[in-house]
Order: C-alpha cells, then structure tokens, then sequence
C-alpha cells in the first residue's frame, strides 16, 4: 500500500469521533464486539462497522473465538502517521529555524 493511501485510510478512520474512542478503548487491551458496545453509546451494528474501518486503515485486528470477535490495536499500523509527522516535524523545525536567523539579522 502506497504511504499517501495508508495516511488517507488513516487520517479518515480517526477523524470520527466514535472510532478514535473505539481505537483509544483498545489500547487498554483486546475487546470483544459486545465488550465494546457496551463501553459506548452506540449500537452493535455502528461498533462493528467502525471497527470494520479501523480494521481496513490497519489499525485493529480481529480474532474469532467461538461466537466472538475480539479486537485489538495493530501498533505498526500507525507508521504511516509517525512517518508523515516526522516528515513535517523535519519541515517546519527547519523552516522556523530559518525564520529566527532572519529574525536575527533583521535586528542587528
């Protein structure tokens, strides 16, 4: 998968409030569908379908045991997003880097 589609299937799957709760309630540990339905205000069918989204940006898996389905947090499925803000961190320290020499010699 290309970097830019996985930080895309990424950004969007955190952009909803619901599933950046999902997600930070997995980070505690594996949670089961009911588990997780339970822990929020929202229906069984929209937990699954949010995990469903967050599943296809890579950033959960899902493991069946009997009936249930448990999930947990895939942490490598976050590099993307480290790579793209360590990208930009480089950009911008080095541009405000930049900026205060000017400002430097501006005050001489």
């Amino acid at each position: 998968m290309r970097s830019a589609v996985a930080e895309d299937r990424i950004f969007r799957a955190l952009a909803d409030p619901s599933r950046r709760a999902i997600f930070e309630s997995l980070t505690q540990g594996e949670a089961a569908v009911r588990d997780l339905t339970a822990r929020f205000d929202i229906s069984q069918p929209a937990v699954s379908q949010h995990l469903a989204t967050l599943r296809a940006a890579g950033l959960v898996d899902g493991r069946r045991e009997g009936r249930s389905v448990y999930y947990s947090v895939q942490p490598e499925g976050l590099q993307p997003l480290v790579d793209w803000i360590t990208h930009y961190r480089a950009f911008w320290t080095d541009r405000l880097e930049r900026l205060e020499r000017l400002l430097d010699t501006m005050d001489e």
